[in-house]
């Protein structure tokens, strides 16, 4: 059987997930450092032939990965800013520096809410902020710590507070100290995110990665939430490049 394999190779995990013919196969995830190998290993578990393989990778260069994942498919598509697109992203500034994740949102956001002004939050190691305009131009964004970095960062950069993951409800105003660093992250990561919202009332507001959910339900204004934003994007870049290979 012939399909398509989406690859997601970001800071903390690596995600791969088949695809064909419009539907997304169970996704795959690691968190090992060698990711071709966890590749690798997640093509031998199947018996595809792999047409197109479309890969976000802002973990390592991108020639050992293309070298080593090459001759695995017929078609390898390495997204950065050069590549060709189903949607003229149209880039408002200088994209030679832009990560592939945020490229790949970017064109799910276009393809997906066309003719609206959105802001896409990525909520991962890092949370990304970025704006696709109506007529699907990516003018830009910015880029914050996740939550998980800001609870890293307050244990190794202090002497004495722990590396806690944050309870689903909390006071807030904390009298505890694992109270105290919940309710600062969480807060501070809610006042961030609505500022943005409140500066910019007319766009709509997209929700991904890993804490999107944990994030959309402690967020009043109302949100478009889902955790696979990037694999979206390389799912719409699949079809693409599925399309112009039936139409030659």
């Amino acid at each position: 059987m012939e399909t398509n394999l989406l690859i997601d190779i970001g800071n903390t995990n690596c995600k791969v997930v088949f695809y064909y013919n419009g539907t997304m196969g169970r996704l795959r995830r690691s968190s090992e450092r060698d990711a071709v190998k966890f590749i690798k290993s997640v093509i031998e578990s199947g018996e595809y032939e792999i047409d197109t393989m479309v890969v976000s990778n802002v973990r390592t260069a991108n020639a050992p990965v293309e070298e080593a994942l090459k001759p695995l498919c017929r078609r390898l598509i390495m997204l950065d800013f050069k590549t060709e697109l189903p949607v003229n992203l149209d880039y408002g500034f200088d994209a030679t520096e832009l990560g592939a994740d945020r490229i790949a949102a970017a064109v799910a956001v276009a393809c997906m809410f066309k003719g609206q002004d959105c802001i896409k939050f990525d909520f991962g190691t890092a949370m990304t902020i970025d704006f696709i305009d109506r007529n699907g131009r990516y003018l830009g964004g910015n880029i914050s710590l996740g939550m998980r970095s800001r609870f890293r960062a307050l244990n190794e950069f202090t002497g004495l507070l722990p590396f806690i993951t944050p309870d689903e409800e909390f006071p807030p105003v904390g009298v505890t100290t694992t109270g105290a660093m919940s309710a600062g992250v969480v807060f501070g990561l809610i006042f961030e995110v609505e500022g943005y919202i409140k500066r910019y009332p007319q766009h709509t507001i997209i929700f991904t990665g890993g804490d999107s959910f944990y994030f959309a339900h402690k967020i009043k204004n109302t949100v478009f939430a889902t955790q696979d934003m990037v694999l979206q994007g390389l799912a719409f870049i699949a079809d693409y490049y599925k399309n112009k290979k039936d139409e030659s």
